[in-house]
């Protein structure tokens, strides 16, 4: 999986190269695999683990680093493959934020490979988890295969993404689905009690999907791709990206209100929602779906340590 700078350049870029110092290996790789995303998926598989922690009153360690391991590998596994496919289909343009195929930083068998590889880390930490959690394997079986399924058929196989389908994908496997396969992992059994949990967290990863696909919509209608976004255009992307951010803060003053003070925690980073509704207000938008992601990160960990620090009981079904 050797970055392929030279061979893959065209002579013009030659006497660029000889003054410019190129990047270090690993540095590409970690580039390539989008890391500023992977807290959509960090946080509902800790919010699941303080779930179990309130529900049973265990907390393991080596259990919550393998289930990171599993669910962070499928992560960095689906955006490699989507960055792979992207190009691959000729969805991703000069435009296209994501540059390691577009610049020929990479060439796409390494991105493959390298993609490949992560599934393999996923399913050694899958093996891991199941040999130290209290579940039953074909409980842990079926939820990992269901979310290494969709980090592929994201814009693999079935293509979910160019058929209007991603955020569907996305909101399941970034909100229900991790945040259960979690709490099954530490718990030792199946719950429909993180689903509702799971619904402000999924909101807002949601939000950064959608934030991505509404910037992308003319590039993508030129591919010949249908996301949600452009099925029901600008106006109706900016109200649903709106209610995405801000629904969430509904749900936890509602929380606070009648359940526990805790709860309102969350709502510090309000004012990081406000600040990316003005961005997509004003079309300022090349770097929204980043900023998201970061507001995803501080509204998960402060969801998290809210869940954590309520009384036991005081949470309605924990």
């Amino acid at each position: 999986m050797k970055p392929r700078h030279s061979s893959y350049a065209s002579d013009s870029d030659n006497s660029h190269q000889a003054v410019s110092v190129p990047p270090s290996r690993m540095k590409i790789y970690f580039d390539a695999l989008r890391p500023w995303s992977l807290p959509a998926s960090f946080t509902p598989m800790t919010l699941g683990f303080v779930l179990a922690h309130k529900t049973v009153g265990e907390f393991s360690i080596s259990l919550y680093l393998s289930t990171c391991l599993t669910i962070l590998s499928l992560h960095a596994a689906g955006n490699l493959m989507n960055t792979y496919f992207d190009f691959c289909k000729g969805v991703d343009t000069k435009k296209s934020d994501d540059r390691t195929l577009i610049d020929r930083i990479l060439h796409p068998n390494d991105v493959a490979k390298f993609g490949a590889f992560f599934y393999v880390m996923g399913c050694v930490g899958f093996l891991l988890l199941t040999w130290m959690s209290p579940s039953k394997f074909e409980h842990c079986a079926l939820l990992y295969l269901g979310g290494m399924s969709s980090s592929f058929l994201y814009t693999g196989g079935l293509g979910l993404k160019y058929i209007a389908l991603g955020d569907i994908a996305i909101f399941l496997t970034f909100g229900p689905l991790t945040v259960m396969f979690s709490y099954l992992a530490q718990a030792g059994e199946l719950s429909l009690v993180p689903l509702i949990y799971a619904i402000p967290l999924a909101l807002n990863t949601e939000a950064v999907l959608h934030a991505n696909n509404s910037r992308d919509m003319d590039t993508d209608r030129e591919a010949g791709i249908i996301t949600f976004a452009i099925l029901i255009g600008p106006t109706l992307s900016y109200i649903v990206f709106v209610l995405l951010l801000f629904v969430p803060y509904i749900c936890f003053v509602l929380m606070g209100m009648y359940y526990s003070a805790w709860m309102f925690l969350p709502v510090v980073s309000v004012p990081k929602a406000f600040e990316a509704e003005r961005l997509f207000r004003e079309h300022k938008m090349m770097y929204l779906p980043q900023n998201v992601a970061k507001l995803n990160l501080a509204l998960g960990l402060l969801y998290s340590i809210s869940c954590f620090a309520a009384k036991k009981g005081v949470l309605p079904h924990l």
